[in-house]
């Protein structure tokens, strides 16, 4: 059995006071908060391995080189990477995104093609790619969701032709908490010869990822989204695209040979890794990643799937409350308005209750726009949500409504 209360005790910011209230974080679909296990590794590596890696002879060096590259394999194994010179770090996804945007777009769009994006996709998944568009002469097309939050993704075959060279989708919206049917979209993709980079961001934290299985060229996420340091992202691609494309930035640590005459680049991965890595937090979320391998993920999933569903039921039993995104399978996200209360003086009237949620557009205009909102209020679950949590929640809103209206 999964034990929230116990997994409580592992992060330390949980047990703080906002305004003089218990704080009730419901924010993690922007960052999570961290295991006192990753706290205890950055301090640990600043106090005792803090030497540059990939470049000294000396101890520290060596040491600090090491454990960098056992993060890599531990997330190699984790997403199921064939092999770690798959596996790249960024400073986040959207990082990993303009740099496949950039990198493979450069060497593999040219004019009249095509790229197709779904409608619910974070902002780092769409404008790296209209940019990317706008150098090549390439056609932006849409895939739609429909009003429950279900991208229809039958619509795909009317999308793709001869001249589709990308799919761009999230595994999990952050807004809609849908969870597209990644394995369809891949395989429709494949087979008009279409490459395809998820966006695993919210997903690889509500159900984790199989790389190899799921057979996507490119996966991007965060590592702060997933218990890590903030500033910590990875990017999978498969082998033989990265190994075809050219370096998105250039520097120290990406090269081989440097000469006036020509520039040779290091081998995988180190051709996207310029410059000096943010190798501690890099650590720091390897150690985040052995955190979350020891849990029992499916019971976990179980925990957020059952919060998620109370907190919608008793959510809509407050008058004029809308849920945005009630697709099956929905991961642990709950958008939603109030008729006649905006959702900024509702989210500052929950903070001084001691409850966080985010508000706004979430980096998800066009979701907005489908919907004719100009924001939503988001409570994001996470594993260490509890019931107590939804019902501050729900109180909170109640109380908020009654001031507001």
């Amino acid at each position: 059995m999964f034990d929230a209360y116990q997994i409580r005790k592992d992060f330390p910011l949980l047990g703080r006071e906002v305004n003089g209230r218990p704080l009730v974080y419901l924010d993690s679909g922007a960052t999570a908060q961290k295991p006192e296990c990753v706290i205890e590794c950055i301090d640990r590596m600043l106090r005792e391995n803090n030497a540059n890696i990939h470049r000294g002879v000396h101890h520290l060096s060596a040491v600090a080189t090491e454990k960098y590259e056992v993060a890599r394999e531990t997330i190699r194994e984790f997403i199921g990477a064939e092999g770690r010179e798959e596996v790249i770090f960024t400073a986040g996804a959207t990082a990993s995104l303009n740099t496949v945007a950039y990198a493979w777009g450069e060497k593999f769009l040219h004019e009249g093609d095509n790229i197709i994006i779904s409608e619910m996709e974070h902002h780092s998944n769409i404008v790296p790619w209209q940019l990317i568009a706008e150098r090549k002469g390439v056609e932006i097309r849409v895939l739609p969701f429909d009003d429950e939050g279900r991208l229809e993704v039958e619509k795909l075959d009317s999308l793709l032709d001869d001249k589709s060279r990308m799919v761009a989708v999230t595994q999990a919206s952050n807004t809609l908490g849908t969870r597209p049917d990644l394995k369809y979209i891949v395989e429709k993709a494949h087979s008009a010869g279409a490459v395809v980079v998820v966006d695993g961001c919210q997903g690889i934290v509500h159900g984790g990822v199989d790389v190899k299985a799921l057979d996507c060229d490119f996966y991007a996420f965060s590592g702060h989204k997933l218990y890590g340091p903030t500033g910590t992202g990875v990017l999978y691609g498969k082998r033989e695209l990265l190994e075809q494309m050219p370096p998105f930035m250039c520097g120290g640590d990406m090269v081989d040979r440097v000469s006036f005459a020509k520039t040779t680049y290091a081998p995988l991965p180190l051709k996207f890794e310029a410059g000096t890595a943010n190798f501690i937090d890099a650590v720091a979320l390897g150690e985040a990643v052995r955190y979350v391998k020891k849990l029992d993920l499916a019971a976990v999933e179980q925990h957020e799937s059952d919060l998620t569903r109370y907190a919608e039921q008793q959510l809509c039993e407050i008058e004029g409350l809308k849920i945005y995104g009630t697709a099956p399978d929905k991961c642990s996200i709950v958008s939603f308005n109030i008729e006649g209360v905006h959702h900024y003086d509702l989210g500052m009237i929950l903070d001084k209750l001691g409850v966080a949620i985010r508000t706004g557009q979430h980096c998800a205009e066009p979701v907005m726009t489908h919907y004719g909102v100009t924001g939503m209020c988001r409570a994001s679950l996470a594993m260490y949500n509890i019931r107590e949590d939804v019902d501050a929640l729900v109180a909170g809103v109640r109380r908020a409504v009654k001031m507001l209206r």
